[in-house]
């Protein structure tokens, strides 16, 4: 060895070595997930769907040029998660890194970026340094991912479902949902079969610009749909996956019931969107400040029970919340208008890891009531989404104010926490009419479904109950028409109700693997602001010296080896 070493011709050897290795590197690597929150490690469920691709899925990434410091960190991890899954994919796995609009004129840029905003990709606006680096300049961010699937041409925006104004902990929030909207992506896309979803009409339900964009945003685009008159058909059709009860506004007669309860045994999923009480912004608007919030009387209060939960007849109320123009003044016989929190438009969060919930911006919700989790035997109960820790509840009659907090002793009445306002039930649902219906009953049932009439489901099923019908409205604008669901109109800020309402669909009637991969934390590890301060210097000196110290240190010994060699 020491002979090969001291060859004339070792430099080939040390080349030719060096080549072999990165050759061998460069075909197959392996790294170690030493995070605490694993956040390098891919679930099962994405592996078993990455093997089994039986065709290539390109995927283009917008992130890529000059990007703020932020956006670059959250490219470079998607860079790193799309090697995962083609170490696991392989060939079938193609991801690329373009700029939106490189080297296009202006007519073919705008063009592009109409097409990604019907896509679902909307622009970021950022703060950047200017080439020149002598200032800032406002520039357009698409956090977005395309993804082509033989004809089939889906969209991501990394962004959606975050805060706008979070910053670091919403693009880091973004990083933790990689996995989950990458492999969520390339899971719908490969499918034959989308579910199908029935929206339920004919107790009052809304059906026109109320409720476009849950219906041609957001359902159309992701799901098989349909709109299913509840006296249209005699049971409602196992071909439907999910029924969606968003607001109804007339009560639901006992058939109606049976054939949501019958739906339900037989495996139906179900997302009830309930107001117990009447209570809209355009009735405060028409009255003279304040109205009398009353009761709906829907009947559906002993279905509800039955399954595990009871909607209250109050209003949940939070300082937590969206902000309206109030009249703060007026001059010269005009009321001077000003946006203020307004308590009757809570802001609502998770208050545990649920997938469903976890790593969402704040939900819009409008006039919401409480919801109790009642005794219902093998039913599991989950809160998704809550109040703040500075709520309270508004008993019935209760009287809508435009000023409802009107003095300190008002606010410190905003003492109660987390109250539930959406929750998840998960079990074997029991029949409400299993001891209610006649035989005759039973049998024309039996008929229909061609099975028994069931007075429980075989087994587990899941259902969703929130308390407040306007969570997946949108408002509408004189001026643009449909607004987004989830955007408050006075300040047109985007909240999280869409990916909230996405999640909520995905875990009924998705991959429940896939939906899993959202409870990942990515932990901010950042370095004290304070200490960096204090021992600036030190460490600003310590990395100048300490490099040109360890090179004078080296060139030293190794000019004392040598001349100890040629001396022996």
């Amino acid at each position: 060895m020491n002979k090969l070493l001291q060859s004339p011709y070792s430099w080939v050897f040390v080349i030719a070595g060096l080549v072999l290795i990165n050759r061998i590197a460069s075909q197959w690597h392996a790294r170690l997930d030493l995070t605490a929150e694993k956040r390098y490690t891919i679930s099962a469920a994405t592996r078993e769907l990455l093997q089994s691709l039986d065709e290539p899925v390109n995927i283009t990434v917008l992130l890529d040029g000059d990007l703020p410091a932020g956006f670059k960190k959250l490219a470079g991890s998607a860079r790193d998660m799309l090697q995962e899954f083609k170490e696991i994919g392989g060939s079938n796995i193609r991801y690329f890194f373009r700029q939106p609009g490189q080297g296009m004129n202006d007519t073919l840029r705008s063009e592009l970026i109409d097409s990604l905003h019907r896509m679902g990709i909307n622009p970021t606006n950022v703060r950047a340094r200017t080439k020149e680096g002598e200032g800032e300049e406002q520039r357009l961010v698409y956090p977005g991912v395309i993804f082509e699937y033989h004809d089939r041409v889906a969209a991501v925006d990394l962004l959606q479902g975050q805060s706008s104004i979070d910053g670091i902990n919403s693009l880091n929030n973004a990083e933790a949902l990689l996995e989950y909207k990458l492999a969520g992506a390339i899971d719908k896309i490969r499918r034959d079969r989308v579910p199908v979803v029935a929206y339920l009409t004919g107790n009052g339900q809304p059906q026109s610009y109320e409720v476009y964009d849950l219906i041609e945003k957001t359902l159309k685009p992701n799901y098989g749909f349909s709109i299913l008159p509840v006296d249209s058909v005699p049971v409602i059709p196992d071909v439907f996956d999910a029924l969606l009860i968003v607001k109804p506004l007339t009560a639901f007669n006992e058939a109606q019931k049976l054939k949501i309860d019958q739906y339900i045994m037989q495996g139906g999923k179900v997302i009830w969107m309930i107001d117990k009480l009447y209570a809209s912004l355009d009735s405060l608007q028409r009255s003279q400040g304040s109205f009398i919030a009353f009761e709906i009387g829907l009947n559906l209060d002993d279905l509800l029970f039955k399954y595990g939960v009871r909607i209250n007849a109050d209003l949940v109320q939070d300082l937590n919340c969206a902000q309206i123009p109030l009249a703060v003044g007026s001059m010269g016989g005009r009321p001077q208008m000003q946006l203020m929190p307004w308590v009757y438009f809570p802001l609502l969060s998770a208050t545990n890891n649920h997938p469903v919930s976890k790593n969402l911006d704040y939900v819009l919700s409008q006039f919401p009531q409480s919801v109790d989790t009642v005794k219902a035997e093998g039913i599991k109960k989950t809160i998704l989404l809550a109040s703040s820790v500075n709520a309270r509840i508004l008993n019935t009659p209760a009287k809508v104010e435009l000023n409802s907090v009107k003095n300190e002793e008002d606010l410190q009445t905003f003492a109660q926490t987390h109250i539930p306002v959406a929750v998840l039930l998960e079990g074997e649902f029991s029949s409400l009419f299993t001891n209610r219906i006649s035989s005759a009953a039973k049998d024309s049932l039996s008929d229909l479904y061609k099975a028994p009439f069931r007075s429980s489901a075989d087994s587990s099923n899941k259902m969703i109950v929130i308390s407040d019908g306007d969570l997946v409205t949108n408002f509408v604008s004189q001026e643009k028409g449909p607004l987004q669901m989830g955007e408050n109109p006075f300040t047109h800020y985007q909240y999280a109700n869409k990916a909230f309402f996405l999640n909520c669909m995905e875990y009924l009637v998705g991959n429940p693997g896939i939906l899993e991969t959202r409870a990942k934390d990515y932990t901010l590890r950042l370095l004290d602001k304070k200490k960096v301060d204090e021992s600036r210097t030190s460490w600003q000196v310590l990395n100048i010296i300490l490099p040109v110290a360890l090179v004078v240190l080296f060139g030293l010994v190794y000019a004392a080896v040598n001349k100890r060699r040629y001396q022996n």
